[in-house]
């Protein structure tokens, strides 16, 4: 079964006031392989600088393909706009064991330069949409805390937050608390 995600966006740029009011088309689709390179770019900064994931070193383009291609029901998107990445979102199975088959955890990494554009709302959007069509009837989504802006993207598309674990990551010499959202599709 095949998905057009194709949704287009018109957005302005954070700095369009400082250059000229530009609108530019920003299009989701379905992720391929040949698109691990500038996922892996756009993923590099979270796991060097941030807490955001738990990962400590910098997955190859090798095993982003793999990761892609790991549970094919499941989906991956990017953004693109102008032949650029500029972010991606994915969904992959909440638990192994055959009674959550209905129910995906989701993750969404956007270029840094493009955070708070709509890039992530719109690849959310489009992923829960599509995950919906597929027979998924709940997606969770773990923020690493505190993440302001996950958290409100999350809830404007409908997640409720559900848990709230305290100290139950560490990095970079310290202890981080992970929130779960829930989202019925």
């Amino acid at each position: 079964m095949t998905f057009n995600c194709g949704s287009r966006y018109a957005f302005r740029p954070k700095n369009a006031t400082k250059l000229r009011l530009r609108l530019e088309i920003m299009q989701t689709r379905l992720a391929t392989l040949s698109d691990g390179a500038a996922i892996r770019t756009v993923y590099a900064p979270y796991v060097e600088n941030s807490t955001y994931t738990f990962e400590f070193e910098v997955p190859s383009i090798k095993e982003v393909c793999d990761r892609m291609t790991r549970h094919p029901r499941h989906l991956w998107l990017v953004a693109e706009e102008s032949a650029e990445i500029l972010g991606y979102a994915y969904a992959w199975p909440f638990e192994e064991r055959e009674g959550y088959r209905f129910t995906v955890e989701t993750s969404v990494f956007v270029r840094q330069d493009r955070i708070g554009g709509g890039v992530g709302r719109a690849l959310y959007a489009d992923l829960l949409a599509a995950l919906k069509l597929k027979g998924f009837t709940t997606a969770v989504a773990r923020i690493a805390l505190p993440n302001l802006p996950s958290e409100r993207l999350h809830e404007k598309l409908g997640f409720k937050k559900v848990a709230h674990f305290e100290r139950i990551g560490h990095k970079f010499d310290r202890w981080v608390d992970v929130g779960y959202w829930q989202c019925s599709l």
